[in-house]
């Protein structure tokens, strides 16, 4: 039966192939593939059906994977190597969010995280659009969006028609999708597909249709894939629901519309009190994962092109850049004489503060993608697996500790004589900040990587240590034992948003409902009081910063906050941007404070 069913399916798509005009493709999306699984057997049904199809080419839009980790993808490359026809592959948020190789192995192994080819008269493009090893939304690099622009103003011929790809909609989901859509305008688009809602639908954005389409497994024992049939001559679009083993079933017909439209806009009316300025002060070519690092001349960030740059906080005048071979995600550490940067390509780079010409480096076993913290002229950063203390004058290794079970992503907090961090291998750890012993691990009970603590910055008093994490519990813990006092699970959907006051008596953590919470920090779970920062939902694992007696709080979608901590109330909201804001770094040498969007800019707030 099974041979008689591919049997049918390459002689439909050779009658549709026979006419002028027709493109004919076969997508995957949403395969969700880890070793032994039942999608991967299901995955390697659905490439030996596609090999028998006449089709122009095969398409994956993302989620190869469940965690990215390096054995997933070369797992799945393996399966997908089979195909016979050209193949054209992207990332999507499985791919991008939790990788161990911080998005480097999937360049490694297909090439590219985009994507172009033409068939007949079609150009087809696609590109990655993270969200980029922390929770986030879609977002395209900076540097992605010129390239789509330049590479469609050179290929687009007259008669030629565009199909964009993604693994997103061209929809809210990605925070920078007007400055998208208006690209795509440009061209004739005549669809943008996607996939990531494992569900079938049809939308439009300005006139541009839209396409999601199904994941490898529906439920139900429904697995299968997409066709997509492109009668360029007749201007009609076919699409069909392939399960595997059954004939196609045609899901939509719709002609093709190149006829766009420019939307009203509502644009957000800034306003700030008297006496404080914000003023943006870096503007970059790609886009900044980073968080900042500031002394009394400088910023200094790192970029998706893998540049770490150093800029004149007063003028943003370029000083210096150095260029690594992968994007960057951790803050440059900052010492006396030299910048510490800690990379994806795996070594922690030694830069002089003035010239930016390397020093020395150390190579290590996996990338970095924690923010480091120097005190005392001792840097304590997170790795892969690792956690390290380092002379940062000498740049001797003093102490490594080994014990963990994947990467470290937050900034460790240094206090006394305790390194309190936590590690996407479920747990949180303090450290002897002399030898490096442990002091003691904490688990929430559960074993899911993604619920760990991995990314929140932990508020730590004389005698707690208070954590919110992915699984929306707050939790204080003894600090000298280990031991957990209380944990709090409450409607505030607490998730990896921390900060605390200036005596440490107070947590402040932002909710997934735009809420900001104050909590004791004391022996017992007390809710002092709450204020809406007007976010609407809200998941940035942003910083929440106290200082001079405002507290700074910053969203997915690039709107700063700022509440009074005496009057416990909203005191402006200002809109910095449309994409996630990174988190606050205070220059102590001003008072003024500096934060990054992932859409490449820093600001600058002062508070004469």
């Amino acid at each position: 039966m099974k041979r008689l069913m591919i049997f049918f399916v390459a002689a439909m798509v050779l009658s549709l192939a026979m006419q002028g005009g027709v493109v004919r493709l076969a997508i995957l999306s949403d395969v969700h593939v880890t070793p032994g699984n039942a999608n991967e057997g299901k995955l390697r049904e659905a490439v030996a059906e596609i090999n028998a199809a006449d089709v122009d080419a095969v398409m994956l839009t993302g989620d190869l994977t469940n965690e990215g980790s390096d054995e997933q993808l070369r797992n799945i490359k393996g399966i997908l190597d089979d195909i016979t026809h050209p193949f054209y592959i992207i990332p999507g948020n499985h791919e991008n969010n939790w990788s161990q190789s911080a998005c480097k192995t999937f360049n490694d192994l297909w090439g590219s995280d985009r994507f172009v080819f033409t068939v007949d008269n079609l150009v087809v493009v696609g590109m990655n659009c993270g969200p980029f090893m922390k929770m986030g939304d879609g977002h395209i690099k900076q540097e992605d969006l010129l390239w789509l622009d330049s590479t469609l103003t050179a290929m687009v011929k007259p008669g030629m028609m565009v199909l964009s790809v993604n693994h997103y909609p061209i929809l809210d989901d990605l925070d920078n999708y007007r400055a998208y859509v208006d690209i795509l305008k440009k061209y004739p688009v005549i669809t943008h597909q996607c996939g990531h809602y494992h569900s079938w639908r049809l939308y439009e954005t300005d006139g541009i249709n839209g396409l999601m389409v199904r994941a490898l497994d529906m439920g139900g024992g429904n697995y299968g894939y997409t066709l997509m049939n492109i009668d360029l001559d007749r201007q009609w679009i076919y699409i069909y629901n392939k399960v595997i083993g059954k004939n196609p079933e045609q899901m939509y017909a719709y002609h093709i519309n190149t006829d766009y439209y420019t939307p009203q806009l509502t644009e957000t009316q800034n306003t700030v009190p008297a006496g404080i300025v914000i003023q943006r002060v870096v503007a970059d070519n790609a886009s900044i994962f980073t968080r900042v690092g500031v002394d009394e001349k400088n910023l200094y960030f790192g970029n998706s092109l893998g540049y770490c740059k150093a800029v004149d906080k007063k003028t943003g005048a370029l000083r210096w850049q150095y260029k690594t071979d992968a994007m960057l995600f951790s803050r440059p550490a900052v010492g006396d004489k030299y910048i510490v940067l800690p990379t994806s390509d795996k070594r922690l780079v030694w830069l002089d503060k003035k010239s930016g010409k390397t020093k020395w480096q150390y190579n290590a076993d996996g990338p970095y993608v924690a923010d480091g913290v120097v005190k005392d002229g001792i840097l304590y950063q997170g790795g892969f697996k690792t956690f390290q203390a380092w002379d940062v004058k000498r740049h001797r290794l003093l102490w490594q500790y080994n014990d963990i079970n994947n990467y470290c992503q937050a900034s460790p907090v240094v206090d006394g004589n305790d390194v309190v961090f936590g590690a996407w291998d479920t747990y949180l750890r303090s450290l002897n900040r002399r030898t490096g012993a442990l002091n003691w691990q904490w688990n929430n009970g559960k074993s899911v990587n993604l619920y760990s603590p991995g990314n929140v910055v932990s508020v730590v008093t004389p005698d707690r240590v208070v954590i919110v994490a992915p699984d929306r519990v707050t939790t204080a813990i003894d600090r000298k034992s280990g031991k957990e006092l209380w944990r709090e699970k409450n409607d505030n959907k607490v998730r990896e948003s921390l900060g605390h006051s200036a005596d440490g008596e107070v947590a402040y953590a932002k909710t997934m409902d735009g809420t900001l919470v104050a909590m004791s920090t004391g022996d017992h779970y007390k809710m002092l009081w709450q204020v809406d920062l007007g976010f609407g939902y809200e998941h940035a694992p942003c910083i929440v910063l106290e200082h001079n007696g405002y507290i700074y709080c910053g969203s997915r979608r690039g709107m700063l906050a700022v509440v009074n901590a005496s009057t416990r109330q909203l005191e402006f909201t200002y809109r910095l941007g449309t994409s996630e804001v990174n988190g606050f770094e205070l220059d102590t040498t001003t008072g003024d404070i500096y934060c990054s969007l992932i859409e490449g800019t820093i600001w600058r707030i002062s508070n004469p």
